[in-house]
């Protein structure tokens, strides 16, 4: 089963352990347009007009964080996974960790946070909500 936090609780994750990263698994738009964490990796699980897993996903993670932490194995760091509102990014926690990431762990309510009774984001909570940095192209 995969542990699930809150942004807040990730943020302070990123904080205090040097070989913690937060992967961003959101579309390239959504990285791009919407925002994104600064220091995020990016590796997109799924990208339109077909929204269909990239099946190169769990190899492209691994050569991110072979890049972002050279000295360590990338299954051995404790993996953050962040999309728009939990749910890819809980399908990519699944992924990497049947593939042998050893501490893979969702962040529920993602970047943007669940819909409020307006059909909008940003309102109830998520990273941007929560007020945690957040950068955009």
């Amino acid at each position: 089963m995969i542990k699930e936090i809150n942004p807040a609780e990730a943020w302070e994750i990123l904080k205090s352990n040097p070989h913690a990263v937060l992967l961003d698994v959101r579309s390239r738009m959504e990285f791009d347009y919407v925002g994104h964490a600064p220091d995020a990796v990016f590796v997109s699980l799924k990208e339109p007009p077909g929204w269909e897993s990239d099946p190169t996903f769990v190899s492209n993670v691994t050569k991110a964080l072979q890049e972002k932490h050279p000295n360590q194995d990338p299954k051995e760091l404790t993996v953050l996974a962040l999309c728009r509102s939990g749910a890819r990014s809980m399908t990519a926690a699944e992924e990497l960790t049947t593939s042998g990431f050893k501490q893979v762990i969702n962040v529920s309510e993602g970047f943007e946070g669940d819909k409020d009774e307006n059909d909008h984001r940003n309102s109830i909570n998520g990273w941007r909500f929560r007020g945690l940095p957040w950068v955009q192209s």
